[in-house]
């Protein structure tokens, strides 16, 4: 997406941009052995593996974050956001991880004002918490009522971090972020620089208690999903290459995602090598999820074999390396394009992914994120910038 004003050195539209430039060079084709291997759904210890069944909104989900982010009990709480991964609290509470997030107020025609940065009145952040309890939300930033910032906060005006999935584990919720830099004044002069982990105590999200490099030699953002299996925290992530874009796989022993990492290698064994991280599969998004279903592991994935793609996919495999086959269309976004529901060709969809912890047995949560290519119109409807929640059936 390209910025409001290309004239300014920094703007908070980095993060809307970086979503445009993910759809815009999204034109993935599968790596031969992953091509060859989409075909029936396998059989996992004897047991099928899930047959998917009926998708849709789910209602609930929907109407919460809809109503939450449409009222002005605070001017300082989120009214749209994109990246929503989840984790669980203690006491039965999620949190969701957010990256650039508006904050403020929603005026009664569905607008609201620009940003701070623009002259108006809209603050806007990289990174933040929204956390559910029950039926109600909340929104955690740093920073004051007055003057809001990233729970995440930056070196400098310079740099600053978009969340990846986080997991709860140790006492902490420990959140994965890459951490990107702008190199030049033009408005994509930015670029990824590395991966971290930060450590949140869960009753202060505010700020991290402690912040750890982990591994980013080989260029791959290991923030795409977490899931714990086995006595293991897998650890997925994403080398973009812009066109292209390639599954790797990383796991860590016990609960810390600050102890040493082990890689997926091409030859089926586990290296402490960065170096030899193995590109799984193509085809997948920025932002992707692999859970537990039974015996299978289901991949979940925006698909980026087609550009512009408004189909979510779903792939199983025996295991958390995959190979992942079965390739099963489980929803097509309906708000994408000039025949969308929002009947504007600039609208797209991206980053599709699960909730496990807001399903129920024989079901997943799924949601995505809703974008615009012009930067204006965030501040015409403040629908576009939400998350979407569908619920996908599986027998």
């Amino acid at each position: 997406m390209t910025r409001l004003l290309a004239v300014r050195r920094r703007s908070p539209w980095r993060g809307l941009a970086a979503g445009a430039l993910t759809l815009v060079l999204s034109t993935t084709a599968f790596t031969a052995p992953a091509r060859a291997a989409a075909t029936a759904a396998q059989a996992c210890g004897g047991t099928p593996t899930p047959a998917f069944q009926s998708a849709a909104p789910d209602a609930g989900l929907n109407g919460l974050f809809t109503r939450y982010g449409d009222d002005n009990g605070r001017t300082d709480d989120w009214t749209g956001a994109d990246g929503t991964f989840s984790t669980t609290l203690p006491g039965g509470r999620v949190a969701f991880v957010f990256s650039d997030t508006f904050l403020g107020k929603v005026n009664a025609d569905g607008t609201r004002s620009p940003v701070v940065e623009e002259g108006g009145t809209t603050p806007f952040v990289n990174n933040s918490f929204v956390v559910k309890s029950g039926d109600r939300l909340s929104t955690v930033h740093g920073g004051t009522r007055e003057r809001p910032k990233a729970v995440m906060p930056p070196r400098d005006d310079e740099h600053w971090f978009w969340a990846g999935d986080a997991i709860t584990a140790g006492g902490r919720v420990q959140v994965t972020y890459q951490e990107y830099e702008r190199f030049g004044p033009g408005i994509w002069d930015w670029r990824w620089l590395r991966n971290v982990v930060a450590k949140f105590r869960p009753d202060r999200l505010s700020a991290p208690v402690s912040v750890t490099p982990i591994p980013s030699s080989k260029g791959i953002s290991w923030a795409s999903w977490l899931e714990r299996s086995d006595g293991m925290i897998y650890v997925y992530g994403v080398e973009d290459l812009g066109d292209t874009k390639y599954m790797h796989l990383a796991r860590v022993r016990g609960g810390d995602l600050a102890r040493p990492w082990e890689f997926a290698a091409g030859d089926g064994t586990w290296s402490r090598d960065e170096a030899d991280s193995a590109r799984i599969m193509g085809g997948v998004a920025n932002e992707y999820s692999v859970t537990r279903m039974g015996r299978a592991y289901m991949l979940i994935t925006q698909d980026t074999t087609e550009k512009f793609s408004t189909n979510i996919v779903a792939y199983f495999s025996c295991s958390p390396q995959g190979p992942f086959t079965g390739k099963t269309t489980v929803y097509s976004t309906p708000e994408t394009g000039a025949n969308g529901g929002y009947g504007n060709p600039n609208i797209f969809t991206y980053n599709a992914h699960a909730h496990p912890e807001l399903s129920r047995p024989g079901s997943l949560v799924v949601s995505y994120n809703v974008n615009s290519f012009v930067n204006t119109d965030h501040y015409k409807d403040v629908t576009i910038y939400r998350p979407r929640f569908v619920d996908l059936k599986f027998g």
